[in-house]
C-alpha cells in the first residue's frame, strides 16, 4: 500500500509550535462510518509556503487546478476600514514547483466581503484568466451585485469589471460557480435575489440566527455564458426556489458541466440538488440523496463537487434527523445517478464546510469540526469508486473559532493534494497550506 507524506508550511509550524505539535494521524471516531478501516498517516512534515506577505490580513481563498495543470490561488487582503483599498483581490500561479509573483486583480472600498460568499478565479481553455467579486449596490446590508473581469495576458492586466446580474434590484446576488465553456468562454452560475425584495436577510456569518426567509419571493439559481469580450449569452433561470445562501459548486464531466447546490421546497426541505448541462441545454434538477432535511432557514453550508471523466464526487453537510453529518457520494455516469452516500462523520461536532477532489488514483474530502471551541480541519482519502477508505487524519488544529476560519480548499495535481485554509490568530486572519504527496 502507498503511504502518504504530509508537507506543512513553515509559517504554520511557527504559529502552532508553542501550543501544539504539528498535525499527526487521527483514527476515525466512533461516529464515523466508512467502507473499511483506514491506515495510519505518517507524521513527517515539510513546508509548502504560500506567496503571501506574512503581514497581510488574508482570507477568502480559492484554489483550483487549471486546464493547463497549474494551480491558481486567489485570496482577499483586508486593509483599513473606510479606505478605498479596503479590500484587494490577488492571485498567484503554482507551476513546476514554484509560485509566480502575486498580482492584483482588483481593489475597492465598496465590496461585499464575507466568509461564506467568496470570490473565485478560473481559467478558460485558451489560457485566459477570469475572476469575480461582489460589489455593494445599495445601503441595505445584503444588497450587492456580482462583477466579472478577464485577463488575456496571464493576469498582468484585467478588463473593466462587468456586471453579471443586470436586474438592477438592491438584493443579494452571489455564491458563484465558474467553469470553462468552450475555448474562450466561461460558464457562470449564481444565486439571485431579484425576486426576494431584499429586506432582513441575516444568514451570513456572525449573526444570532442561521438565516431568515426571503420575502416575498425565493432565491433563484441562474446561469449565463460569457465570451472573451464579456458579452453574455444563454442566460436562464435553472431553479425558481433555492436555499438562500449556501455555496454552489460546478465541475466539468465528459458530458458537460455538473452544477450542485442546496435546494429548497415549499415544505422547507433543503437537500442537495444537481443540474447537468451539455453545452446546449440543462437537464431538470434532481436530488443527489433523500436526506429529507427540513430546515426553516439557510444553514450557510453548501455542497462541493469534483469530476474526472464520467466520474463525479459530491460532499455536503446535512442536519437531517437532528444529527449533523458530512456525506460523500459518487456518480459513475457524469452525475446522472448517484450511489448511496458514505457518512464521513456525524455528531454535534460536525461543522461541514466540505470540499472534494478526484483523480484516477483517489477521491479526497475535507471538512471541519469543532469541539469546545477548538476547530479541526480533517481529511479522508478513498479509492476513486469509494469502495475502500485509504487514509484519514487531521490537516490542522486551528486557533480560530466560529465562521471566521471560512471554507477550506483542495486541488490535485499529479496525485499530490494541495490544501489551503484560513486561520485566525490574535484576531488576524491568514492563509495556511499543506501538501500531501502519495509515495511508494
Amino acid at each position: 500500500m502507498k503511504a502518504l507524506r504530509l508537507l506543512l508550511p513553515l509559517s504554520l509550524l511557527a504559529c502552532v509550535a508553542c501550543e501544539r505539535n504539528a498535525p499527526t494521524a487521527a483514527t476515525p471516531s466512533p461516529a464515523t462510518t466508512s467502507a473499511s478501516a483506514p491506515t495510519t498517516m505518517p507524521a513527517n512534515a515539510e513546508p509548502w509556503p504560500l506567496p503571501i506577505d506574512a503581514t497581510a490580513a488574508a482570507a477568502q481563498p480559492d484554489l483550483l487546478r487549471a486546464p493547463d495543470g497549474s494551480l491558481l490561488l486567489s485570496w482577499v487582503e483586508h486593509g483599513e476600514e473606510g479606505s478605498p483599498n479596503r479590500h484587494t483581490l490577488k492571485f498567484a500561479r503554482y507551476a513546476n514547483g514554484a509560485w509566480s509573483e502575486p498580482r492584483e486583480i482588483a481593489h475597492g472600498g465598496d465590496w461585499f466581503v464575507n466568509w461564506a460568499d467568496t470570490p473565485h478565479i478560473a481559467m478558460s481553455r485558451d489560457g485566459a484568466l477570469w475572476a469575480h467579486w461582489l460589489r455593494k449596490s445599495a445601503d441595505a446590508k445584503y444588497a450587492y451585485d456580482i462583477v466579472l473581469a478577464r485577463s488575456a495576458d496571464g493576469g498582468a492586466t484585467w478588463s473593466k469589471p462587468m456586471p453579471v446580474n443586470t436586474d438592477g434590484t438592491p438584493t443579494e446576488h452571489g455564491f458563484v460557480s465558474m467553469w470553462p465553456a468552450g475555448n474562450d468562454r466561461l460558464g457562470l452560475a449564481w444565486l439571485d435575489g431579484r425576486n426576494t425584495g431584499g429586506g432582513g436577510h441575516s444568514a451570513h456569518g456572525g449573526h444570532a440566527a442561521a438565516g431568515a426567509k426571503h420575502e416575498p419571493g425565493a432565491m433563484t439559481l441562474r446561469t449565463a455564458v460569457f465570451d472573451a469580450a464579456l458579452a453574455r449569452s444563454d442566460e436562464r433561470e435553472l431553479d425558481a426556489m433555492t436555499c438562500d445562501c449556501c455555496q454552489t459548486d460546478a465541475a466539468l464531466t465528459a458530458s458537460g458541466p455538473l452544477l450542485v447546490y442546496r435546494g429548497r421546497t415549499p415544505d422547507e426541505i433543503r437537500d442537495i440538488l444537481t443540474v447537468r448541462g451539455d453545452g446546449a441545454q440543462w437537464q431538470a434538477a434532481q436530488r443527489i440523496h433523500a436526506d429529507e432535511w427540513k430546515m426553516p432557514a439557510c444553514p450557510v453550508n453548501g455542497p462541493a463537487v469534483a469530476t474526472d471523466g464520467t466520474n463525479a464526487l459530491v460532499a455536503w453537510y446535512t442536519g437531517a434527523g437532528n444529527t449533523p453529518a458530512v456525506k460523500l457520494a459518487r456518480s459513475g455516469d457524469a452525475g446522472a445517478t448517484f450511489a448511496a452516500p458514505l457518512t464521513l462523520q456525524h455528531g454535534e461536532a460536525v461543522q461541514g464546510r466540505a470540499d472534494v477532489a478526484l483523480d484516477g488514483a483517489a477521491a479526497w474530502a475535507l471538512w471541519m469540526d469543532e469541539v469546545e471551541g477548538a476547530q479541526t480541519l480533517r481529511f479522508a482519502r478513498y479509492t476513486p469508486d469509494l469502495s475502500r477508505e485509504l487514509q484519514r487524519g487531521d490537516v490542522a488544529k486551528l486557533q480560530g473559532k466560529g465562521r471566521g476560519t471560512g471554507l477550506p480548499k483542495i486541488a490535485l495535481v499529479d496525485g499530490t493534494a494541495y490544501i489551503v485554509w484560513t486561520d485566525v490568530i490574535d484576531g488576524r486572519p491568514g492563509l495556511r497550506a499543506a501538501r500531501y504527496a502519495v509515495t511508494p
